[in-house]
C-alpha cells in the first residue's frame, strides 16, 4: 500500500514497475531505473511523487523491448526528432515511462546511444538490485544520477526544486551508503 500522501499516480506508477519489470525478465532484457525512481529505491522509501518512470536498457534490446510493452498495451508515443535512437516514450494509464538505451564503445566505455560525448561513469550500471514496495529493480549508480544533474547546468536546462533536492539526497547516500 502506497502512502496516500503520495497519490493514485504514485500507486500507478509502481504497479507499471512491477510490470515492466515482469515483462524485462520474460524477455531476458536488463533495465536500470535513473531519475528520481532509482533515487526512491536507493534509499528504500518514496520522497515524492513522480511525474514519470525513467529507464536505461541496451540498445540491442530495443526492438524486443518495444514489442513485448506493445503487446501489454503500452501506447508508443512519439520522440522528438533529437532523441529518435536514443530512447523510446511510452504511455500506459496515464503514466508516460521512457526507456533511454545505452551502448558500449570500441574502448568499452558505456554511452547513450548515439552520444559519443556522453562516457558514463564505468561503474553506472548496478549489479545489485533494490527494493521498494515489493518491487525489485536495478538503478544507475547513485554518483551516475549526480553527474546527471550537473550535467543539466552545464547544458543550460534551467534546475528544478526538485534537481536540487535530489542532488541533497544523492549526496546523502552516497555518504551514507558509502558509495
Amino acid at each position: 500500500m502506497v502512502d496516500q500522501a503520495f497519490g493514485n499516480q504514485t500507486e500507478s506508477q509502481l504497479k507499471l514497475l512491477s510490470e515492466i519489470s515482469t515483462i524485462c525478465a520474460t524477455i531476458e532484457c536488463k533495465f536500470w531505473l535513473r531519475g528520481g525512481w532509482a533515487i526512491d529505491f536507493l534509499v528504500g522509501k518514496i520522497t515524492r511523487p513522480h511525474d514519470d518512470i525513467d529507464l536505461i536498457a541496451w540498445i540491442q534490446n530495443r526492438e524486443q523491448l518495444e514489442h513485448a510493452l506493445a503487446k501489454a498495451g503500452y501506447e508508443q508515443t512519439s520522440v522528438k526528432e533529437q532523441f529518435r535512437g536514443r530512447q523510446s516514450d511510452f504511455s500506459k494509464d496515464g503514466v508516460d515511462i521512457t526507456f533511454g538505451y545505452i551502448t558500449v564503445t570500441d574502448d568499452g566505455s558505456i554511452i547513450m546511444n548515439g552520444l559519443p560525448e556522453w562516457v558514463w561513469r564505468h561503474d553506472s550500471l548496478l549489479s545489485q538490485s533494490c527494493m521498494l514496495n515489493g518491487i525489485s529493480a536495478h538503478v544507475l549508480h547513485p554518483r551516475q544520477l549526480l553527474e546527471e544533474k550537473e550535467v543539466y547546468k552545464q547544458i543550460g536546462r534551467e534546475p528544478r526544486p526538485k534537481d536540487e533536492n535530489s542532488k541533497t539526497i544523492l549526496h546523502r547516500i552516497i555518504t551514507e551508503l558509502d558509495y
